[in-house]
């Protein structure tokens, strides 16, 4: 799908505007964070990968960050030609495997094991990636510590996240 629009800015973030008739062709009544391929202005060459946010009513936000905007070499106001199409390689999940000091404290805690099980995808895959980013014991104990309290349904804060009753 082509169609043209101009670069506007959400807080700090640019971005285009994907009607509900453009998203639904792309994608008929997804509602969900949708996985594209984009270009603005012909650029990058291979077509950056990305997903469109809902923003309500079948209308999406195409977020544009800065390695797309400055290949194209465009900005906020600017109108550019975009280029979209369904991203139909994409699987979601997470993309860090479980480290094995968590799938251990998992098996042990059959109630932390069953909420994990809850989250939806988007949150093990923060998760995951958080813990594959720790630098030391120290930081894997203090964290796998929190992440499990939360887990086990207490309330408290973990990745800058509110949590009760183990969600």
């Amino acid at each position: 799908m082509v169609f043209q629009r101009k670069v506007q800015i959400r807080g700090i973030n640019p971005y285009v505007k994907v009607l509900a008739t453009q998203a639904s062709a792309l994608k008929p009544g997804w509602r969900k964070p949708l996985p594209v391929l984009v270009r603005i202005n012909g650029k990058p060459s291979n077509p950056h990968r990305t997903n469109m946010m809902p923003s309500g009513e079948g209308a999406f936000y195409l977020y544009l960050n800065g390695r797309v905007r400055s290949e194209a070499g465009v900005v906020v106001g600017d109108a550019v030609q975009v280029e979209v199409m369904f991203d139909a390689a994409y699987s979601n999940g997470p993309q860090h495997p479980m480290p094995s000091w968590f799938k251990q404290a998992l098996k042990q805690n059959l109630l932390a094991e069953r909420n994990w099980s809850a989250l939806p995808p988007s949150r093990k895959k923060e998760i995951l990636r958080y813990f594959a980013g720790l630098k030391s014991n120290d930081a894997r104990d203090r964290n796998l510590a929190k992440c499990m309290r939360v887990l086990l349904g207490a309330e408290g804060r973990f990745m800058a996240r509110d949590w009760k009753n183990g969600v």
